[in-house]
């Protein structure tokens, strides 16, 4: 006796055009981005090595905030130095960064479902 399909035509046309849509919201929402960057951002206060400077002697006179974004490039770790109004930027792009990934692993959810709304297996 042939198995009968567990999951009517109009479920698999439903579930389709509900990850069409999903996925449609999701190119829309990477569309938008603008700033773009992987790492991380460090922000820190420095001493400058002066004898005679207070930073040696008390923490709350350190030099900064300093900003270094570091990075992945070519399989080595790259810090670079940026001004307060870079690494504001770059805190934006490291943020959209994260969030793009995640839509793209919405988008190949999506995806899979709309494959298997659109083309399911034969059993």
């Amino acid at each position: 006796m042939a198995k009968s399909s567990t999951t009517p035509k109009r479920n698999l046309a439903t579930q389709a055009r509900l990850s069409r849509q999903r996925i449609e919201k999701i190119r829309t929402a990477i569309g938008q981005t603008d700033y773009l960057c992987s790492g991380t951002l460090y922000e820190h206060l420095s001493r400058c090595g002066k004898p005679g400077c207070r930073c040696a002697e008390d923490p709350a006179a350190r030099h900064g905030p300093y900003y270094d974004w570091g990075h992945m490039q070519g399989g080595k770790l790259v810090r670079r130095r940026l001004s307060a109004e870079q690494a504001q930027l770059m805190r934006r792009a490291i943020d959209n960064y994260r969030k793009v990934k995640k839509l793209l692993r919405d988008w190949e959810t999506e995806t899979e479902r709309l494959i298997e709304a659109e083309a399911p297996r034969d059993h």
